[in-house]
């Protein structure tokens, strides 16, 4: 029997890597955090690692690779994670002093559902995640390796991404974590509205380029 140890132990430490760096999903969490229940804080991570099944749900499908090699697909889909960073970051900078606070009571302002959703659709409409999940099936995964052994690194992934964020959560809800960026108030969201919209930026910039070469 074949052992994948060497192969998983590639995969875990490029995924650590890669959900510990900044990015959009490291962003929304931190601001779930400070401004919102831990509770949907915690939910929020539960949706960023869900999303994680898509991206390898279509990676085992080998749509990942037809998406990375159409121009046209992965613009749509550079395109549409751009709009949807935008639309958070005008809410965060629309926001005034009296509307952010730091949540400390047992009633969220936002809905259970909506933090997941938050959190799954940050990191569904992430085309980083896209490139990453694609690149990683296709290069660092043997492609001799089974569907199966493939799915469970998948499972992995998805769960060690929702742990991390959990960790991220618990964190940024400690009362004396809360209380220290609890001075800033409504600044805080503007900040990450800022962070937000130059993501959202960026992708779009990516976009354009990505075009040019392609005419």
């Amino acid at each position: 029997m074949h052992d994948y140890r060497a192969e998983f132990a590639t995969v875990a430490i490029v995924h650590l890597l890669a959900v510990a760096s900044p990015g959009p999903d490291f962003a929304i969490m931190i601001r779930q955090a400070l401004l919102q229940s831990r509770r949907n804080a915690l939910l929020s991570a539960v949706g960023i690692g869900t999303g994680i099944f898509v991206h390898i749900t279509y990676s085992l499908l080998g749509i990942g690779i037809i998406i990375q090699q159409s121009l046209t697909l992965f613009s749509i889909l550079k395109l549409i994670g751009a709009l949807y960073l935008t639309w958070i970051a005008i809410q965060c900078l629309r926001s005034n002093a009296g509307a952010i606070h730091v949540d400390t009571d047992n009633t969220p302002a936002q809905s259970g559902f909506a933090a997941f959703r938050l959190g799954f659709l940050t990191n569904v409409l992430n085309p980083k995640a896209t490139l990453f999940f694609v690149s990683l099936f296709s290069v660092v995964i043997s492609p001799g390796t089974p569907v199966g052994v493939q799915a469970a690194y998948g499972l992995y992934m998805a769960l060690a991404t929702g742990l991390w964020f959990a960790l991220v959560a618990r964190f940024f809800t400690l009362p004396r974590v809360r209380r220290a960026f609890g001075r800033f108030g409504h600044w805080l969201d503007r900040l990450m509205g800022g962070v937000l919209l130059a993501l959202a930026g960026q992708l779009l910039l990516s976009t354009v380029s990505g075009e040019e070469s392609g005419d």
